[in-house]
């Protein structure tokens, strides 16, 4: 009798312990798929439209030299440009600006410092370098952000 009421109390808790799991799976999916449809609305520029991206490749930069250093050392970087299909136009047409502008910017790292900024650290180093150009030239940038595709460092 005594096993019987261990058998019937453990088969209760098990069944209650696999309501709370499967109620805790449940809640946490619906979380989840609404977080991802929240990441999928803010990924949408203001017109609801995806985002369009347009890359820039293989922009190869020679980084300074510290002294008494004969090496020669490199980046080489893809961007990644995020656009709207409406400034998709422009935004191509001013890629070669946007080559000139990361050179230009990443060409003033020396070494020491190119080696140890972590990939976030260069896209924002290049999108502040961007947003000063347009804001200079008093023109519209044609792009929300640029974003590092791939980064070789020599």
């Amino acid at each position: 009798m005594k096993n019987m009421k261990m058998i019937i109390a453990f088969v209760v808790v098990a069944v209650i312990g696999a309501g709370v799991a499967g109620g805790a799976v449940w809640y946490l999916s619906k979380g989840a798929s609404a977080g991802t449809t929240e990441a999928k609305k803010a990924e949408r520029h203001d017109d609801g439209k995806p985002p369009k991206y347009l890359t820039v490749e293989k922009v190869i930069i020679m980084l300074k030299r510290s002294p008494g250093d004969t090496a020669t050392h490199y980046i080489s970087a893809d961007l990644v440009v995020t656009t709207s299909e409406e400034k998709e136009k422009v935004a191509k047409e001013q890629l070669p600006m946007l080559r000139s502008v990361a050179v230009r910017t990443l060409s003033a790292l020396p070494l020491a410092t190119a080696q140890t900024m972590t990939i976030d650290q260069y896209a924002a180093e290049l999108n502040k370098a961007f947003d000063e150009t347009y804001a200079h030239d008093k023109r519209d940038k044609p792009f929300s952000e640029v974003m590092i595709g791939k980064l070789i460092l020599e």
